[in-house]
């Protein structure tokens, strides 16, 4: 059985008349089933549905249609056995790094000196122990996006969903947090869904590539990267699965230019 199943999932909106509209269409169709500890990450064309898929299997959104199950049950809503890394890290500027960590085990009523050792814990697996008592905004952006995986990790999520984490990041921090994402789900295990836009990106990271058309966004193709780890961005053995990439992505890039 499926960590994670989406079935026959559907998003679209109606117009003012009170009719569908195709081009309020996002994602159509969706069938996708993620396995317990897998890393998986979703490409596509801008305006494809990564981002919508992702909310949906978060709880965040509701399908129009279709339903997400999570270890045989459907999913309602948000929950805590799914935690989500945004683009932007939504720490908060007032809070201490440490206090920023242990923020949702003090809202679930975890004893202060458990969720200190827990939050600690991953500050430690992030590499930023000594910036416990800093406060965010004296941190780079590279820095704060650890803090808030970490955030995430502390929770002990079953799924971790990160929706472009390391998109606003410059090259030199991304390829550096690429290598520790990798190792930390190594360590944890955790079954994680990564949206990106960069191919190399989800190369690297993950065990299975998900391609998704222009919208309204269907899985076009699903590429396993059978590929030893960590991975670097410069390794040319990764080449052959970046083409694999780029082949099922350029007819949707070259449609979507035609259509415009």
């Amino acid at each position: 059985m499926a960590k994670l199943e989406a079935k026959n999932i559907g998003k679209w909106f109606v117009g003012s008349d009170g009719k569908e509209n195709q081009s309020m269409v996002a994602i159509k169709g969706i069938n996708l089933a993620i396995e317990e500890g897998q890393f998986v990450c979703f490409v596509g064309p801008s305006g494809c549905g990564k981002t919508t898929l992702l909310n949906i299997l978060a709880g965040l959104d509701k399908p129009t249609e279709g339903e997400v199950i999570l270890d045989g049950r459907p999913v309602y809503g948000t929950g805590p056995d799914r935690c989500m890394v945004f683009q932007e890290t939504a720490l908060f500027p007032w809070l201490k790094v440490i206090d920023n960590v242990e923020f949702g085990l003090r809202m679930k009523g975890v004893e202060k000196s458990k969720r200190h050792e827990q939050a600690m814990h991953y500050l430690d697996m992030m590499q930023l122990t000594k910036f416990a008592d800093a406060y965010t905004y004296q941190l780079s952006g590279g820095m704060k996006q650890r803090v808030a995986i970490a955030r995430a990790l502390v929770m002990d999520p079953e799924v971790l969903l990160m929706d472009e984490p390391f998109a606003a990041l410059d090259s030199q921090t991304r390829d550096l947090l690429l290598v520790e994402l990798q190792l930390i789900w190594a360590k944890t295990k955790k079954t994680i869904v990564f949206i990106t836009h960069n191919i190399t990106e989800s190369i690297c990271l993950g065990d299975k590539v998900v391609v998704f058309s222009k919208r309204p966004g269907r899985v076009k193709k699903e590429i396993s990267i059978n590929y030893r780890r960590p991975r670097l961005p410069e390794d040319d053995s990764l080449r052959s699965f970046h083409r694999q990439v780029v082949d099922a992505m350029q007819g949707e890039i070259t449609s979507e230019k035609r259509n415009d």
